[in-house]
């Protein structure tokens, strides 16, 4: 296994963007717009670390990672998202991403993602999460918690307001909305 960085990302902007300043620190850096040839350039090159997008054009990132795992056992996986969650955060730490980070990012802290990775690694010892100066506000709160019942119902718009005890249309309004930020 190589220190090259995969980026499995649709935005070829985004994509290029993080290439050119990866590149530009030295890194060897190789691109995915697709879990196809995400797994054809793993099959091909095997990086040892890889930036993975959430939402790759529809398909779902997250179901990308233990195809990943499974081809590489030892590479550290990143996820990127523009609508993070602590549902969707959970779930891919669970299935073996070390870090977790929401869009836009700056390369110093998707390095910092591995670099702590490497740390944890090195000694192995648990790694703990920083705890938030500030609290999440109640709106953030709230949009996680939905998420979660709307995750347990399987994305059913109606159970899951019945087990909100909130009217279907209010439910969608606010599933409509953006993440609170904090």
């Amino acid at each position: 296994m190589n220190e090259a960085i995969l980026l499995i990302e649709d935005d070829a902007t985004f994509s290029a963007t993080l290439a050119r300043a990866l590149k530009r620190r030295s890194y060897q850096v190789l691109t995915a717009a697709n879990p196809e040839a995400a797994l054809a350039v793993v099959q091909a090159e095997a990086p040892g670390w890889i930036v993975l997008d959430l939402n790759l054009d529809g398909a779902s990132g997250m179901a990308l990672i233990p195809r990943l795992r499974e081809r590489l056992p030892d590479c550290r996986i990143v996820v990127l998202t523009g609508y993070a969650s602590i549902t969707t955060a959970v779930d891919a730490i669970k299935l073996g991403a070390v870090q977790y980070l929401a869009k836009p990012v700056d390369v110093d802290t998707l390095l910092r993602a591995f670099g702590h990775s490497l740390q944890a690694d090195a000694t192995s010892s648990a790694m703990t999460a920083p705890i938030a100066s500030m609290p999440m506000s109640v709106d953030r709160m709230e949009w996680e918690h939905i998420q979660r019942v709307l995750r347990e119902h399987k994305g059913n718009i109606s159970s899951t307001a019945r087990a909100l005890n909130m009217h279907r249309r209010t439910l969608q309004r606010k599933l409509l909305k953006r993440p609170a930020r904090q």
